[in-house]
């Protein structure tokens, strides 16, 4: 066992977490808090925490989480290999999250030394308005198990260059890595000011519910989302829910298919297609449609999976036995819908990994037969054609999902780039490329995707600082 947190907070009931190249194997053991004098042990350190931080100038808060997130990036190995072990994807893949969390955060270590107080007219003489920004508080964080570095880190950087404190909630499935963070942020940061709190989701609402936070931001399925905000909504407190897709992009015409496939196929497989970003629905007009398939096909069978922490390996295991099971039943019940199964479809054995949770990567033509395949997020290697005749029709298949997260056209045609921008219901939409979005554009969706401030950028603000008008007179 690698990771030992039974003590942490006080001990109490423990769970176990497990590498899913190897179910047998125990990763490490944490407490989960359960005791209310716990939380309430928590929540004043973060409060005495806060105070002190708020404080600090927002340039030197800036300055600091810098140092705090080089601090991370040098030990990046470390944080790597403990989302690799608890979560399975590749170790490059796990290096790759890390860094990119870090190059966000410092975008928005920049914010802190950007925030600037706001003039506005007035509508009396001498009177001056201000428009004031000030810290929300503390703040919980609910992360998923697919990120167990970024999702955290995008949670905490502008948390903290705006002055509040922050208590994370990791997955119970992946939730090594934010202790580490955790514990680097304790070397930079006033004591409390990050914590980490291993609990239970009926335990976090009842926490949400009683008010016992000033905003909560959650990343997770539309379903525990609606819990969330149920929740949060007993107490007024604002959350920021960061949610589901089932992301589309539309091939009309390419000077260079191969290089489209490529995009869309990194888009589509990476973390083994447990992104909320993920691409899982390829539109393709009619003319393409054999080559498209044929050509993400062989690259789906050129994949090799494997133990995360192998070198070779390029596509690692599902995250756990229960999503394991999600995925294969939905992929079977699309086929049996109607859908034409191309390449997968089926569990796979790895020597020396026998026990894995391996899901061969899968194609699916003709999808849209299959409301499984073309409505419902699978969250797996599996990724679903579908052919058009008419762009019009391409736009309402691209938009006839409850959600809107993100979603790419590749297409040489400045009208037809035109009405995809005009026309597509997704809160981040990409042209030429796939759905990689960079370090200091807002993050977020549209409809069932997402609900409040999205994160990352200049709109981060909008959650993580309470605004206030104000009227100097003389």
């Amino acid at each position: 066992m690698k990771y030992d947190y039974r003590n942490h907070n006080g001990g109490g009931n423990v769970f176990e977490t497990r590498n899913p190249a190897r179910p047998t194997e125990i990763v490490g053991a944490y407490a989960e808090t359960r005791d209310a004098a716990n939380v309430d042990a928590v929540l004043a350190r973060a409060t005495d925490a806060q105070g002190e931080w708020a404080a600090v100038p927002p340039v030197a808060r800036g300055d600091r989480l810098t140092a705090f997130l080089n601090d991370v990036s040098a030990d990046v190995d470390r944080i790597a290999e403990a989302i690799t072990l608890e979560q399975g994807k590749p170790l490059v893949e796990a290096r790759n999250e890390t860094l990119k969390g870090c190059a966000e955060g410092k975008f928005m270590a920049g914010e802190a030394a950007r925030q600037q107080l706001q003039t506005t007219a007035a509508a009396r003489p001498r009177v001056r308005n201000l428009i004031l920004r000030r810290p929300r508080g503390t703040l919980l964080a609910i992360c998923p198990w697919n990120f167990p570095a970024m999702t955290p880190l995008r949670k905490l950087c502008p948390a903290i260059a705006f002055g509040n404190a922050l208590v994370i909630k990791p997955s119970q499935f992946t939730p090594a890595a934010a202790f580490i963070l955790a514990e680097i942020a304790e070397r930079h940061f006033p004591a409390g000011l990050v914590q980490v709190m291993p609990c239970g989701g009926a335990f976090t609402s009842e926490l949400t519910a009683a008010g016992r936070f000033d905003g909560v931001s959650f990343t997770g399925s539309v379903a525990v989302g609606r819990k969330v905000a149920q929740a949060a909504a007993t107490s007024l407190i604002p959350t920021q829910l960061e949610l589901g897709g089932k992301n589309g992009v539309i091939i009309n015409d390419s000077q260079d298919l191969d290089s489209c496939l490529d995009q869309v196929f990194g888009a589509a497989f990476q973390t083994g297609g447990q992104r909320c970003t993920s691409l899982s629905r390829v539109i393709v007009h009619r003319d393409f449609q054999e080559s498209v398939v044929q050509g993400l096909a062989a690259r789906a069978r050129a994949l090799t999976l494997g133990d995360g922490l192998d070198p070779s390996t390029t596509l690692g295991p599902l995250c756990n036995g229960a999503h394991f099971e999600s995925v294969k039943t939905a992929t079977a019940r699309a086929v049996d819908e109607g859908a034409t199964l191309i390449t997968g479809g089926d569990s796979a054995t790895v020597a020396g990994c026998e026990s894995g949770y391996f899901y061969r990567p899968t194609v699916l033509d003709n999808a849209g037969v299959s409301r499984t395949a073309s409505q419902e997020e699978i969250f797996g290697p599996v990724l679903s054609v579908l052919p058009y005749d008419d762009f019009g029709e391409a736009l309402s298949l691209l938009n006839e999902t409850e959600y809107g997260l993100t979603s790419s056209l590749f297409s040489d045609s400045h009208a037809l780039i035109q009405r995809f921008l005009d026309e597509s219901q997704n809160g981040m939409l990409h042209v030429n490329n796939g759905t990689v979005p960079d370090v200091n554009m807002p993050f977020g969706g549209m409809k069932h995707s997402g609900l409040g401030a999205y994160s990352v950028g200049a709109s981060a603000s909008a959650f993580y600082t309470v605004e206030q008008s104000a009227y100097l007179a003389w």
